[in-house]
């Protein structure tokens, strides 16, 4: 456990950090697949909307 002593006799404990590191960017592979994930999500969310709209207007229906 890493500590340190202060004036005083003191004794303080740190946590270990751990290692910092720049991030990449996307490769365009990547980004690509972001790309269509989120047209993915887009469509299915809109549908979703679609559906539920269709249904509540015609929810008294018979």
């Amino acid at each position: 456990m890493p500590y340190t002593t202060e004036e005083g006799g003191r004794l303080n404990n740190f946590a270990v950090e751990p290692k910092v590191y720049e991030a990449k960017p996307p490769s365009p592979s990547q980004q690509r697949n972001y790309i269509i994930l989120g047209v993915g999500a887009v469509l299915l969310v809109g549908g979703l909307l679609t559906v539920a709209v269709y249904a509540s207007s015609n929810a008294g229906v018979s």
